[in-house]
């Protein structure tokens, strides 16, 4: 017998050989049904493999992200299957699953179309619909190169002649076909249900332009078909809200050619990035934060102190100024601490919280620019605290609780994750450990869930990021708070303790939005481009039924003015109805149309972006109201 501990504690016993798909339906056929995978002794395992010894045991389902990439890998060997099948002298390649779905790639002297997915998915779904069991078998190296050579899979060959001699290559059946694969899958392709095939590239083989181009099918696969037209929907709507065509379209930003990864913020895109600099400034005021500016260029010596000539440098822009060598900044923290160097600081000061809208260049490649979301130029809405080592973990929570703010204003959801040490980085273990230990206090006071990235933090110290969700389900990393231990050290940062000796303190960096101009870009797709009235960069647009109502048109425009609303008119000699469908396309949250009726009672006819028409209200009625919701900062005004 073997014993098995399950997630809720308890334990159950079950002759030894039994498969983990067994286990599963005896602890519940709910279970079983939906299960992907299974997690035994900390590692994925199929739950096709019979079990020999004690173990803690974790069956998962599509919602766990492991169990995804194992569903969206099974689903890769079947498309592979079903070209196999389709077009039997093409050759395998690799068919990894990646965020939102997989691909395979393809050595075939078919050239794959669009037109083809059909038949492919055709193929497919036969493939799952006979249910195959997917069967792991084990080989000693030569045989599996020999299993392979035999059925000229090249790419296959060259990938096993890459592993020890001693290795033992794992590879996975199902039906006739045959798959290298360290695994896990699922148990049987009838397990996939809902597929389809999204687009093609090339890709060249491992990566290098020296090797054959191969030809690259993307694809994505869910449980429920439900699931499977939801994403569809969400990519469509993903198209229409793509930031780049909305921000010209609505006149807030470009990008141009004489400028790559500079973006160009226009009038009305600078009335929406002032609104949220001022709330950015509000809300840090109210929080304590004093603000300051440091320059853009500095010296080297600066950046070899810091640490970023080291560790930075390949992402960073250089020049000369007299004879010596400049950098213009990456980052805005040695900037920051340079500003708290200028005064000997009494522990009575501390916490110091200071704050900066510092512009930033990084050097990207023109490859990965996009947009707003990824620039060479962008403004980081950095702070930097500097505080007592018993005062961590409340200015940790301190930040999180603003961080939180400013995502619940917007309608963000979003998850935590705590990333440490690197393997490029400052300090000991020891200083990287207290950090670390730090972080994950705050977090649990705080009764945060938190990922874990082990590796991914920065040179100088491990960070919390924030992803948030926008309303396509889609996260972005905006948010982090970074615990720094290090720069203080090396910049001789001191302040003078309750005993009259000089102590170092500790450092925090920390931004809200990250980039202004990436949130922007957030932004705008989050609401389609329909942004609340009070971030809209025109929150009224009035217009006049014919020419005669001009005259009252302007006396309204400038009534809204007067009470600081954002206004326009539209005096063209337009029909109202081509007016309305104008104000809309604009995404303006509120069009208030004025004709004889209006004109002689001192009134609007209020027609509402989301809500539609409103009827008439007195001008007076309206100004007191929108002024209120642009008070309250209210979302309800979307698109």
């Amino acid at each position: 017998m073997v014993s098995i501990s399950l997630k809720d504690g308890s334990k159950r016993d079950y002759p030894e050989g039994i498969s983990l798909l067994e286990v599963a339906k005896n602890i519940s056929s709910k279970l079983a049904k939906n299960a992907v995978v299974a997690v035994f002794n900390d590692e994925l395992t199929d739950l096709n493999a019979e079990i020999n010894e004690d173990g803690i045991l974790e069956i998962i389902d599509f919602s766990d992200d492991r169990a995804k990439k194992v569903y969206r890998h099974s689903s890769a060997h079947v498309m592979a299957q079903a070209v196999k099948r389709l077009w039997p002298d093409s050759k395998l390649a690799i068919g990894p699953a990646i965020e939102k779905g997989f691909y395979y790639d393809f050595d075939s002297e078919h050239t794959f179309t669009p037109e083809d997915f059909k038949l492919i998915e055709e193929e497919m779904n036969r493939i799952i619909a006979a249910d195959y069991p997917i069967i792991r078998k084990e080989l000693p190296r030569d045989e599996a190169i020999e299993f392979f050579a035999k059925d000229t899979e090249d790419y296959k060959v060259e990938l096993i002649q890459d592993l020890p001699e001693d290795a033992v290559i794992s590879t996975y059946q199902q039906g006739e076909f045959i798959d290298l694969c360290a695994g896990p899958h699922v148990p049987s392709t009838g397990k996939l249900k809902a597929l389809k095939l999204m687009s093609l590239a090339g890709a060249y083989w491992r990566g290098s332009e020296a090797n054959p181009m191969l030809q690259r099918i993307y694809a994505t696969s869910f449980p429920k078909k439900t699931m499977l037209d939801d994403y569809l929907y969400k990519l469509e709507e993903a198209k229409k809200r793509d930031h780049r065509r909305l921000g010209k379209e609505l006149g807030l930003f470009v990008v141009l050619d004489e400028g790559p990864g500079f973006p160009f913020f226009l009038p009305k895109g600078m009335i929406l990035r002032n609104e949220l600099e001022s709330f950015w400034r509000e809300e840090h005021q109210k929080a304590g934060y004093q603000e300051v500016r440091t320059p853009m260029i500095l010296n080297r010596e600066l950046w070899e102190r810091s640490g970023h000539w080291d560790h930075y440098k390949e992402n960073m822009y250089f020049t000369k100024i007299d004879e010596e060598d400049y950098a213009v900044k990456p980052m805005n923290c040695p900037g920051g601490i340079l500003v708290y160097k200028q005064n000997l600081h009494s522990y009575k000061e501390l916490p110091m919280r200071i704050g900066e809208m510092g512009l930033v260049h990084r050097h990207e490649m023109s490859g990965v620019l996009h947009g707003l979301m990824r620039v060479r130029a962008f403004t980081q809405d950095d702070a930097h605290i500097f505080m007592l080592p018993e005062q961590i973990i409340d200015e940790l929570k301190g930040v999180i609780d603003l961080i939180d703010r400013f995502y619940s204003l917007f309608g963000f959801s979003y998850h935590v994750e705590l990333s440490t040490k690197p393997e490029k980085a400052m300090g000991s273990d020891e200083i990287w450990d207290m950090a670390t230990n730090a972080l994950k206090k705050a977090l649990d006071e705080k009764g945060l869930d938190y990922l874990i990235n082990e590796g991914d933090g920065a040179f100088y110290g491990p960070k919390i990021d924030f992803h948030l969700q926008d309303s396509l389900d889609r996260t972005w990393q905006c948010g982090t708070i970074q615990l720094d231990f290090q720069m203080p050290e090396k910049f001789d940062l001191t302040y003078v303790g309750e005993d009259g000796e000089k102590h170092r303190p500790v450092m925090i960096h920390r931004v809200v939005y990250g980039s202004i101009e990436r949130f922007i870009g957030i932004l705008i797709e989050h609401f389609a481009g329909a942004f609340p009235t009070w971030l809209a960069p025109v929150q009224v647009r009035v217009l006049p039924i014919t020419d005669r109502h001009q005259e009252y048109a302007a006396k309204v425009v400038a009534e809204l003015e007067e009470a600081g609303i954002r206004t326009e008119t539209d005096n063209r000699s337009e029909k109202i109805g081509y007016k309305i469908r104008e104000g809309q396309m604009q995404k303006i949250p509120y069009l208030l149309i004025v004709g004889d009726k209006e004109s002689e009672t001192g009134s609007v006819a209020v027609r509402h972006r989301k809500q539609g028409d409103q009827g008439a209200v007195l001008l007076a009625d309206f100004i007191k109201s929108i002024k209120q919701e642009i008070k309250e900062k209210s979302t309800n005004t979307g698109n």
